[in-house]
């Protein structure tokens, strides 16, 4: 309209809708479609020719309004509030002491192979490791940073308990051990990363957002790295605790040299930790109300069971969706359809 102004907060919301509005645009056309075709079908007059092709159509038509039904429903669902967001992937060895440990490692290449194949912005925040019988690392904690806007909805699902069932390289008996990997997902509330596709991050300096933290709440502690890395990260106060007050979160850092980029990194690890924190405990209130209501279960959270891994079989199974693949090395490089 001439000389209305320009208002992004429509045109946003209007981009956002453009999708169910074309998706119930075909619903209605093909739901207009059908009077005619049972017209055709009861008739007695219709040419068995046209008879078929009637039957036909019907049949394609009602698989069209099936794959709308769903393509509608997944349109109306409302984004969760981190998705636009880059994110950070933790993981940490549970049960299963050393191939826990060892296992964790493969899943870390795992999602750095899923980023190469996909040209995914990713680098390691943070690794802590250690050598096990054989020579080979076990992971004791390690921090992925997936830079590109949309990597929390992208990878929010990975979030959970991931099973490994095989016999183990520190095995001597051949015995098949069940070990467990978790993995936490969480929104990185930092500023975006020059070069990489992060518009959108929230201001954390707003104490409105949920990645905002008072300074004033946190303990900065400095002290010398420990572990491999060279005689100059040893003796220098490089490695960098914080600490928040009010929650008890901890993060430490001393993957750099540097204490300025080992505090940067604490810093962006500590606020996506507090971002986690503030949205699951609105989504516990919401299911204490529901509860309380009669309206539904408790919503599942980050213990429960995502992926088993048999290598023994080859095949991965999702149990979110009861989804199997017999491509147990496909998935490990990245490539198979690990994200059921």
């Amino acid at each position: 309209m001439e000389g209305t102004a320009y208002d992004s907060e429509t045109a946003k919301k209007a981009g956002s809708l453009s999708t169910v509005a074309s998706i119930l645009q075909k619903y209605e056309a093909t739901t207009n479609s059908l009077p005619e075709l049972h017209a055709l079908l009861t008739s007695s007059s219709t040419d068995p020719t046209l008879l078929s092709l009637a039957q036909t159509e019907l049949h394609e038509t009602h698989d069209l309004l099936t794959t709308l039904i769903t393509s509608l429903k997944t349109s109306l669902t409302p984004p969760h509030p981190f998705a636009h967001l880059p994110c950070l992937l933790e993981l940490r060895p549970g049960a299963g002491g050393d191939e826990a440990s060892l296992f964790t490692g493969d899943l870390l290449n795992m999602y750095t192979s899923y980023c190469k194949n996909h040209n995914l912005s990713h680098s390691i925040l943070s690794l802590s490791s250690a050598s096990v019988q054989g020579g080979s690392d076990r992971i004791l904690e390690a921090v992925m940073e997936f830079s590109d806007a949309g990597s929390y909805g992208r990878m929010r699902c990975e979030a959970g308990v991931h099973r490994v069932q095989r016999v183990p390289i520190t095995e001597t008996k051949g015995r098949t051990h069940t070990s467990a990997v978790g993995v936490m997902v969480l929104p990185n509330i930092a500023p975006p990363t020059p070069g990489t596709n992060s518009e959108g991050v929230d201001d954390f300096e707003d104490p409105e957002s949920d990645g905002y933290v008072n300074t004033k709440d946190v303990r900065v502690d400095t002290y010398r790295s420990s572990g491999a890395g060279g005689q100059h990260v040893n003796m220098t106060d490089s490695a960098v605790r914080l600490t928040h007050t009010p929650t008890g979160t901890v993060v430490a850092m001393q993957t750099s040299r540097s204490q300025h980029q080992n505090r940067e990194r604490a810093w962006r690890l500590l606020r996506a930790r507090i971002a986690q924190k503030k949205r699951e405990e609105r989504e516990e209130e919401i299911n204490k109300v529901r509860l309380a209501s009669g309206a539904g279960k408790k919503g599942l959270g980050r213990g429960d069971k995502v992926r088993t891994y048999n290598w023994a079989q080859s095949r991965v199974t999702d149990h979110r969706c009861g989804y199997s693949s017999g491509r147990l090395a496909d998935v490990l490089q990245g490539r198979g359809s690990w994200r059921g």
